[in-house]
């Protein structure tokens, strides 16, 4: 690879000087040792140091990247057109390095919106170079998209808490060094929570050590390499001291974390459809077939069109989301879930199709273990599960319409009733 495609070269409107530079330093020559690693650990020290990936997941304010012009004034916004740019090369070089710089994102901003200054001294610095790496622990085997629902249970203690119940499904469990758990505070875990969602205010967000007395992890075996796993609380008593923000105030907590990163989740998408769609051309360039090379049979080129044209959509979507979110006047707290969701809903499913079409084009060889076309066609179908499932960005999109278009129409009835009322 001679350069990696990244959005800002292609969509300048949408990006500042600061991220043409970073975009500059992300070449396939700087990020080599992360291109087929299999060593997780490995992986995620690198992107902490030499690289620096990670100082672009904490404010400026906090040790983080310089954030430049062109961003929300609050101190604790993160760039997310950086996310977007980093995500959208690590996600053409190495999907696993992007999946652990993901969840060291949800399991450090946390602490950046939430955290006292103990626990951001503590923590962060540690973050920014890659010797600590966080996990997001909120997923169980009963919550997944229903958040509101989970049942493990934090009971005050004397001047603590105690844990116990079990999460599943969280990514860097093997590695994490610090888990930001999610947690019943109202005693709802055992009897279950109202299916409407009156659960969500009963949930707290805490800051647990991995190797704590009371948390035992297990790993899972995944389709692609990816460190992810069970855990497991048992009587897991931390101190108040421990506790990210109000009681009570988890749920919106993890909420404003996924928002933040959740447009970052279809830069990843775009990176694996780019690094396709470069694997399809070359293939269909070379590959002869009937006398002539592939590219010049009709029905290839109708592919290509058709995967570069919705590679393109999809990285439209992501930049504008990244855009707004940005420049949102309130900044780390400002949501843009339509467009987040939007963005990752589209680019996601557009990248499963893009590179089940890249496959297409290989032919026998699409199927073979360790070509890179085989390899993408795994690594591009959690996308569509992570961080919400295309259905409930669905769900989500639904709602932002016709919210606007409720308040549309209350706005116009105003401005009628203002008018009729002038005439008279």
């Amino acid at each position: 690879m001679s350069r990696l495609a990244l959005s800002s070269a292609d969509l300048p409107v949408f990006f500042e000087e600061r991220h043409a530079a970073l975009a500059a330093r992300l070449t396939p020559e700087a990020l080599a040792a992360l291109a087929g690693a299999r060593d997780p650990a490995a992986v995620a020290r690198c992107m902490g140091e030499p690289l620096g990936l990670y100082a672009h997941l904490v404010p400026e304010a906090l040790g983080g990247a310089p954030a430049g012009g062109g961003l929300s004034p609050d101190p604790m916004a993160i760039d997310v057109r950086s996310l977007v740019l980093i995500r959208e090369a690590l996600g053409q070089v190495s999907p696993l390095a992007d999946a652990i710089f993901a969840v060291q994102g949800l399991g450090s901003y946390p602490i950046v919106l939430a955290g006292s200054d103990a626990q951001r001294r503590a923590i962060l610095p540690d973050v920014l170079s890659g010797r600590r790496i966080g996990a997001f622990a909120l997923t169980e085997p009963e919550a997944g998209s229903d958040v509101a629902s989970l049942r493990t249970e934090a009971r005050r203690d004397g001047d603590g808490w105690v844990l116990d119940g079990e999460k599943v499904l969280i990514s860097n469990v093997p590695l994490a060094h610090h888990l930001v758990v999610f947690a019943r505070t109202d005693g709802g875990g055992a009897g279950g929570v109202d299916a409407r969602g009156g659960g969500r205010a009963g949930i707290t967000a805490f800051l647990v050590d991995s190797g704590a007395p009371g948390v035992a992890s297990e790993p899972l075996p995944m389709s692609v390499p990816h460190p992810i796993g069970r855990l497991r609380f048992d009587g897991c008593r931390v101190p108040d001291g421990a506790r990210l923000g109000e009681v009570g105030g988890g749920f919106r907590l993890a909420m404003q974390t996924l928002d933040a990163f959740r447009i970052s989740v279809g830069a990843a998408a775009n990176g694996m459809a780019a690094r396709a769609l470069r694997e399809a051309i070359a293939h269909v360039t070379r590959r002869r077939q009937f006398g002539a090379p592939l590219s010049e049979q009709q029905m290839v080129r109708a592919y290509l069109a058709e995967m570069a044209t919705e590679l393109d959509a999809a990285r439209l979507l992501v930049a504008r989301a990244a855009h707004k979110r940005d420049t949102a006047a309130g900044g780390a707290a400002a949501r843009v879930s339509t467009e987040a969701a939007m963005a990752k809903m589209f680019a996601t499913e557009a990248a499963q199709r893009i590179i089940d079409r890249a496959v297409q084009l290989h032919g026998g060889l699409g199927v073979i273990e360790g070509t890179e076309v085989e390899r993408l066609y795994r690594e591009i179908r959690p996308l569509r599960i992570y961080e919400g499932t295309t259905e409930i960005q669905k769900l989500i999109i639904a709602k932002g319409i016709l919210e606007r278009a409720a308040a549309e129409l209350a706005e116009g009835a105003a401005r009628g009733e203002e008018a009729e009322e002038k005439a008279r």
